[in-house]
């Protein structure tokens, strides 16, 4: 007989907390909390909102009825850590402190693993992380960047490329160790990666200027062009990283990130957004199309997932370049928490051996 198994899982967004409960593989009870800028603009920096978020969603837990004190497990989004292979950690103070100091980066995506480890303590049960962000599995010659001083790095939506691969050899009838995907995430950050024979062996990270432009990422940019411009407007931008990834893309050009707006303009048909759409699109499907000589053209499907729909119109604009590739597979939404969930459920039936950071 099978034991129940009750697991809280926590995916902090720039502006949201969203949590899951599942039992065993079943989804009972999903939330999403919204944060206004008012409310998180009043922390310095990202870490301080552990306890504000903390708070809120067991909050939100005790107004729905749930019972925190049947959890067996919790488990949090992975945030910037030291590469590593994908599979399923324990939280230990290694993890806390690198996440706490942003030894590797600050980014919302920290706070998870900190808020499950919290909670956790608080009830004497186990936490985890599963596929963080820097899940690296590239392949040697995908790191070197053309200056020796400067390696390629594997940052991106590694829990939710993952699962789409998995949803994606389900659907194939095949397992997702056998199969060669171009896999694509869009939402607020676009990573494309090669995934070959279930290792992710070559993938943009979003973060740091590879890949397409986003609602408000530059992508990659002329290296020569950004130099001069960071000469001429030294005395005009004071912090360039909100410059480049929280200020730069269709923010910048369309002057709106509202996504709702957007789709108004292209209803209205006006030309610079239809241009600038266009463009974000070509990009996608550039990258797609680079992808595909990684895997040597042996590609078995094209996915993609996150905010996507079949069909809006960059989707329409990507499909219609790319599907001579390969046939491709359309998995809406982020499958995140199902992920996570599916992580550590593995591990606490003994399926896969819960791995050590670092």
């Amino acid at each position: 007989m099978q034991t129940n198994r009750r697991i809280l899982v926590i995916q902090p967004e720039l502006y949201a907390t969203t949590i899951g409960v599942f039992e065993n593989e079943r989804l009972l009870y999903e939330q999403t909390i919204h944060h206004s800028e008012e409310e998180l603009n009043k922390f310095t920096r990202i870490m301080d909102q552990v306890s504000h978020r903390k708070h809120t969603l067991l909050h939100q837990l005790d107004l729905d009825g749930i019972n925190i004190s049947k959890f067996s497990a919790v488990c949090g989004r992975g945030g910037l850590l030291q590469p590593i292979t994908g599979g399923t950690y324990a939280i230990n103070e290694k993890m806390l402190y690198d996440l706490k100091t942003a030894s590797f980066g600050e980014h919302v995506s920290n706070l998870g693993a900190v808020i499950a480890d919290s909670i956790a303590k608080g009830l004497n049960i186990p936490a985890y992380i599963v596929d963080p962000p820097v899940v690296d599995e590239m392949q040697p010659i995908a790191r070197i960047s053309g200056i020796p001083e400067i390696e390629r790095k594997s940052i991106f939506h590694a829990l939710n490329h993952r699962q789409a691969g998995r949803l994606a050899s389900k659907r194939l009838g095949k397992t997702y160790n056998e199969l060669n995907l171009i896999v694509i995430h869009i939402a607020r950050g676009i990573t494309i990666g090669a995934h070959r024979n279930g290792k992710i062996i070559d993938v943009t990270n979003g973060l740091e200027g590879e890949g397409p432009f986003t609602i408000d990422r530059c992508g990659g940019i002329p290296i020569g062009r950004i130099l001069q411009y960071g000469i001429e407007k030294s005395d005009q931008i004071e912090d360039w990283e909100q410059k480049l990834i929280k200020q730069a893309g269709l923010k910048a050009y369309l002057h709106t990130e509202d996504p709702k707006v957007i789709e108004l303009n292209l209803l209205k048909e006006d030309p610079w957004t239809i241009e600038v759409m266009q463009a974000l699109a070509y990009q996608i499907a550039k990258e797609i199309g680079s992808m595909s000589t990684v895997l040597n053209g042996e590609i078995d499907g094209i996915v993609f997932t996150g905010n996507v729909e079949e069909d809006d119109f960059v989707m329409k604009e990507v499909i219609t370049r790319i599907n001579w590739i390969a046939d491709i597979m359309v998995f809406p939404g982020n499958n995140e928490l199902e992920a996570m969930n599916e992580g550590v459920l593995q591990v606490i039936r003994g399926e896969v051996p819960v791995k050590t950071y670092p």
